[in-house]
């Protein structure tokens, strides 16, 4: 069986910032004495990371001699450029590059149509690779045990243009080989590993993850739900339908929730899943 990890023609490394991405990265470093000439690592900020996420991208870069391109989806209307180019420092941290795709379709991502992904990710990483080239391929951190995720992407395996490989399912890797090398690695993420889960990882309160794991997050941290609260309510300005105007219409609004933290009130099945997402972990 061919190395999953070697890579010998144009390749986009997408790092999410999580330890599974992560982890990938390192494999391909192994693999293939460094990053092969062919490949570029990219990582999306959405604005709405925590800040360790942020902080672990930079630590992967620095402890592994390895370059990662940031990028930011942003709305240009004269030039309909559609990302930016940032680092650790320059970084949004307010949600800034959400709030423009929000402001830009005119309405809220939600379970059925999840625009974010697309426009955030997957698009910013596609119109900035042609930029250096054609004919891309794209590595994904998805693992062997992501069931769900490993057969919609056999199913669809080209996105925007660019076909997309997943090494670590093709490897066998599951999420606790990838905690096993953590747990002897000199740095780590700085956000809590919950039986192979970072449940505060990528956009910190995203509509996806479950409703009890929501306000769980909420409780720790109130000002987290100011901003989710607040693009709510930018969109109740624009949108006839109140549909359009929530995450989820299945749900409590996240000012709801708010409310709601103060009373100390259960909302929600503490044993209710999230819905998977291609953000990464």
């Amino acid at each position: 069986m061919m190395n999953p990890f070697l890579i010998n023609e144009p390749t986009c490394i997408s790092f999410s910032g999580g330890r599974t991405s992560a982890y990938m990265l390192w494999k391909v470093l192994q693999e293939n004495n460094g990053l092969p000439d062919q490949a570029i690592v990219c990582f999306a900020n959405t604005g709405k990371e925590e800040e360790a996420t942020l902080e672990f991208v930079r630590d992967c870069s620095s402890n592994w001699n390895v370059k990662i391109h940031w990028l930011e989806y942003q709305w240009d209307e004269d030039t309909k450029k559609r990302w930016r180019l940032v680092d650790f420092e320059t970084a949004s941290r307010n949600g800034e590059p959400f709030a423009a795709a929000i402001k830009s379709r005119r309405y809220l991502p939600n379970p059925v149509t999840r625009f974010c992904t697309s426009l955030l990710k997957i698009r910013p990483f596609a119109q900035y690779l042609k930029t250096l080239g054609d004919d891309w391929q794209q590595m994904v951190g998805i693992r062997a045990d992501e069931h769900r995720r490993v057969v919609k992407i056999r199913n669809r395996p080209d996105e925007e243009g660019f076909s997309r490989i997943m090494p670590l399912a093709d490897a066998g890797v599951t999420k606790e080989m990838v905690g096993e090398f953590w747990r002897n690695q000199s740095f780590d993420l700085g956000l809590p590993n919950m039986n192979g889960v970072t449940m505060h990882g990528n956009c910190d309160l995203c509509y996806l993850k479950g409703g009890h794991q929501i306000v769980s997050l909420i409780q720790e941290k109130p000002s987290r739900a100011i901003w989710w609260a607040e693009m709510e309510e930018m969109v109740s300005l624009l949108v006839d339908k109140p549909s359009g105007a929530v995450f989820r219409s299945d749900r409590p609004s996240y000012a709801s929730m708010i409310e709601f933290n103060k009373d100390q009130m259960n909302m929600f099945d503490p044993d209710e899943n999230g819905i998977s997402c291609f953000c990464g972990d």
